[in-house]
């Protein structure tokens, strides 16, 4: 009877702990203020946008979509950015590894007066689980991408896991 209730407390467990989903997550860390792109959205070719990059140089340099701007997160300047996108019209698609530190950067510029922000949803993650292409600091086709930390690199289900 005693392992039969152990037996029933493990199970119990492993499906009451089930990981929460990536919608889950976003939920829990941004505000969502700014709305959201899917990458399927972004990888139309009708979808014309200026891509931000708000990770750090060196997630950046292992890879990024293509053409994107790094605009960094820990060192962000506003008024670089507005320097050099004055047209706040311009649409804007902000990255990072999932989608949190973008929506912060996002936020930023939104308060500058920008008016078409958007945040990538699950950010180059889901880019890259979504079998898209994304390039290197030589501007060459990767499937290394930066995985953040151990903790956050279980988003990431596809490419080559980088931390350093």
């Amino acid at each position: 009877m005693r392992n039969l209730f152990i037996l029933s407390f493990l199970l119990l467990s492993c499906f009451g702990n089930s990981q929460e989903t990536l919608q889950e997550l976003l939920k829990t860390h941004n505000k969502e203020r700014i709305p959201y792109i899917s990458v399927q959205e972004l990888a139309m070719p009708k979808t014309d946008a200026i891509l931000l990059d708000a990770r750090e140089l060196k997630e950046y340099n292992v890879s990024h979509l293509e053409d994107a701007i790094h605009v960094g997160y820990d060192n962000f300047d506003l008024d670089t950015v507005v320097k050099t996108l004055p047209d706040t019209t311009s649409t804007i698609v902000v990255y990072c590894s999932v989608g949190i530190r973008s929506e912060d950067i996002a936020e930023q510029l939104k308060k500058k007066g920008y008016t078409n922000v958007y945040n990538l949803f699950g950010g180059i993650f889901e880019w890259k689980n979504n079998n898209f292409p994304v390039y290197n600091s030589e501007e060459k086709e990767t499937d290394h991408v930066h995985a953040y930390s151990k903790d956050w690199s279980k988003w990431l289900l596809k490419g080559i896991k980088i931390y350093e």
